[in-house]
C-alpha cells in the first residue's frame, strides 16, 4: 500500500495516477481518506489528552488527600473518563478500518515511463531476440509432442485431480528439474541466495505481498485454516523480513526462490486448456530483491536482464513488452514481460506467449509488511521490493519443446541444458 504520509503530501499525484490508470471510481476515495485520516488523528489526540487528564487527576487526588481536602469532584470526573475514552477509541477504530479499506485498494503510483493503454492490447514491444525457426514439416504443439514421447498424461490427471492438472513422465520429469537447477545456478552466480519457500502462507502475508484483497479468487484456501496455497514464491519471500529493519550495508538482499505454485486460474475458463501452458500447479524459480529506494530502478533492469539471459542460453526466441496502464495491476510501478515464441500455438502458426513478468513495486509491499532500511545516520524508511520470474518450468518446457521439435517427433535439448539433463535429445516411444 501507499504510505499514508505520502498521500497526505502528494494527494494530487495519487489522483493523477488514478486518472492515468483510468481507475476513476477511486478518485473520490482520496479526499474521503484524507478527511477520515484527519478525524482519526484528532481522535487520537483527544484520547491522549483524556489519558493525560486521568493521570493528572490521580496526582491531584493524592495531593488533596495529603492535605485532607475535598476530592469528591475529582473522583466523579475520574469515573467518567474510562467511558469517554472507550467511546472515542471505538469511533477511532471504526474510522481506521475505513482508512485501511482505502489503503489496501489504492494502487501503486506508476513510473512516468509507463505507457497509456486500455488493456493488454496497449502493451508495446521494446526489443526482440533470436530468430523464429522455420520448419519444413507440419508443426506440432507441445501436447502432441509430449504424448508422442510419453512425457505427459493429462487424461489420468483429469481422472485423479481434475482439469488443468497433469502427470509428467520419463525425460519430462528430468527436464523440469533441470530447468530449476539451471535457473538457480544462473542466479547463484550473480549473488542470489537460493531459498525454498513454504507451500502454504497466512492470509496476512498474502495481503502484505499485495495478493489480497483483489486476488482472492485466484487463491486456494485450506478449510478451517488461516492458510492458502502459495501462488508464487514471491509471496513467501516478500513476507520473509516482515516487521524487520535491515541495515543499509546489508542491502540489496537477493533471493532465488523455488516453489511449486498453485493457482485457481479464476476467469480463465476455456483459455489455454491444452497441455501444460496454463495449469493449477507448476514449478517456478523466482527472483526477489529487497533494496534501498535509490537502487531499485537499476536493479529492475538487472532483474529483467537476468531472465533474458536464461532464455538466450536456452536458444528460445522472445520479445520483451512493456506493460501499459490498463494491464499492469495495482502492486507494480512498472512492469516488463518476456513473451517466448511458441511455434505450436495458434493452430501451428505460432505466437508469442508470456513466460516471465518483472515488477518494481517500490515501497508498496514494504509498507504493508513493515520492512524498513536503517541508514548509516540512523534514519529509517521503507525499502523497495522487486520481483521477476526466472523460470516457470511448464511454460519454459512448452517453448523449448515446440522450438526444438523435429519432423519425426523427437526433441533436441539446448546445449546449455544438456549438463543438467544428461541427454541431448528425446526420442518418440510408444505410449503406455
Amino acid at each position: 500500500m501507499l504510505d499514508i504520509n505520502f498521500i497526505r503530501v502528494n494527494s494530487d499525484v495519487v489522483k493523477k495516477d488514478l486518472k492515468k490508470r483510468n481507475d476513476l471510481e477511486k478518485l473520490p476515495w482520496i479526499d474521503d481518506l484524507l478527511k477520515q485520516d484527519k478525524e482519526s488523528l484528532e481522535l487520537k489526540q483527544r484520547v491522549e489528552e483524556l489519558r493525560h487528564r486521568r493521570n493528572k487527576i490521580s496526582e491531584e487526588i493524592n495531593e488533596k488527600q495529603k492535605k485532607k481536602q475535598d476530592i469528591s469532584h475529582l473522583i466523579n470526573e475520574a469515573k467518567d473518563l474510562p467511558e469517554k475514552i472507550e467511546k472515542l477509541e471505538a469511533k477511532k477504530a471504526e474510522i481506521d478500518e475505513k482508512i485501511r479499506f482505502y489503503l489496501l485498494r489504492i494502487p501503486n503510483v506508476l513510473h512516468e515511463s509507463v505507457i497509456i493503454g486500455k488493456d493488454e492490447t496497449g502493451n508495446k514491444e521494446i526489443r526482440k531476440h533470436g530468430h523464429i525457426p522455420e520448419f519444413k514439416f507440419k508443426v506440432r504443439d507441445h501436447q502432441e509432442l509430449m504424448l508422442m514421447n510419453d512425457l505427459l498424461d493429462v487424461e489420468r490427471a483429469t481422472k485423479t485431480a481434475g482439469a488443468r492438472f497433469y502427470y509428467l513422465k520419463n525425460e519430462a520429469v528430468i527436464l523440469d528439474l533441470a530447468l530449476v537447477r539451471f535457473a538457480l545456478d544462473h542466479l547463484r552466480n550473480k549473488g542470489f541466495i537460493a531459498i525454498e519457500t513454504p507451500n502454504m502462507l497466512k492470509e496476512e502475508i498474502l495481503e502484505g505481498a499485495g495478493y489480497l484483497p483483489k486476488g482472492k479468487d485466484d487463491l486456494y484456501y485450506l478449510k478451517n485454516e488461516n492458510l492458502c496455497l502459495v501462488g508464487t514464491s514471491e509471496q513467501a519471500i516478500a513476507g520473509y523480513h516482515k516487521n524487520e529493519t535491515i541495515p543499509e550495508d546489508k542491502l540489496p538482499l537477493k533471493y532465488a526462490g523455488f516453489s511449486p505454485c498453485y493457482r485457481t486460474e479464476a476467469g480463465s475458463h476455456g483459455k489455454d486448456t491444452k497441455g501444460i501452458f496454463r495449469t493449477h500447479q507448476f514449478n517456478k524459480v523466482e527472483q526477489f530483491i529487497f533494496c534501498s529506494p535509490e537502487e531499485s530502478w537499476k536493479i529492475f533492469e538487472d532483474l529483467q536482464r537476468n531472465s533474458e539471459e536464461l532464455f538466450e542460453k536456452l536458444e528460445i526466441p522472445y520479445h520483451v513488452i512493456t506493460i501499459c496502464t490498463g494491464d499492469i495491476g495495482g502492486t507494480a510501478a512498472k512492469k516488463y514481460d518476456i513473451e517466448a515464441w511458441m511455434p505450436g500455438q495458434n493452430e501451428g502458426k505460432g505466437a508469442y506467449r508470456e513466460v516471465t513478468s518483472c515488477s518494481n513495486c517500490l515501497s508498496y509491499q514494504a509498507v504493508r509488511l513493515n520492512i524498513r532500511v536503517e541508514r548509516k545516520d540512523g534514519k529509517r524508511e521503507y525499502l523497495h521490493t522487486l520481483n521477476n520470474t526466472a523460470i516457470a518450468t511448464s511454460r519454459a518446457m512448452v517453448a523449448l519443446i515446440e522450438n526444438n521439435q523435429r519432423e519425426d517427433g523427437s526433441i533436441a535439448i539446448p546445449k546449455a541444458l544438456q549438463p543438467y539433463t544428461g541427454f541431448k535429445e528425446i526420442t518418440p516411444k510408444k505410449n503406455i
